[in-house]
């Protein structure tokens, strides 16, 4: 992020024991490391939400491409059960046909007047 070397860390130490003393120097560091510590702590949490946001989106964007490949699967499935549910229409309704030709026929043959006696 800065590009700090170590002897502009080392005319940062001593202005600093310089302007604030020898005595409180120690806490001076401690406070800044303390507050450094908790900003990077901030800086990962902002860091790591952002990147569950940017996979979250990712995956609905997947999500969204699977529905649109299932879409087309779906119609096939639908026209194919149009399709046999017509094909069985058509076959109850020919076995109807050919059990009311087989009917009409027996029924003739048993009629009383036309049996040979």
């Amino acid at each position: 992020m800065f590009d700090i070397g170590f002897w502009e860390l080392g005319i940062i130490a001593l202005v600093a024991l310089v302007v604030v003393g020898p005595e409180r120097l120690p806490k001076l560091a401690y406070t800044a490391g303390k507050w450094l510590g908790k900003g990077r702590k901030v800086l990962q949490q902002v860091k790591s939400e952002i990147d569950k946001e940017i996979k979250a989106e990712e995956l609905k964007e997947i999500l969204e491409e699977q529905k649109k490949q299932l879409n087309p699967l779906e119609e096939i499935v639908e026209e194919t059960g149009e399709t046999l549910r017509d094909f069985t229409q058509e076959a109850n309704k020919s076995v109807r046909e050919m059990e009311q030709k087989s009917t009409d026929v027996d029924a003739a043959s048993d009629k009383p007047g036309d049996s040979p006696k």
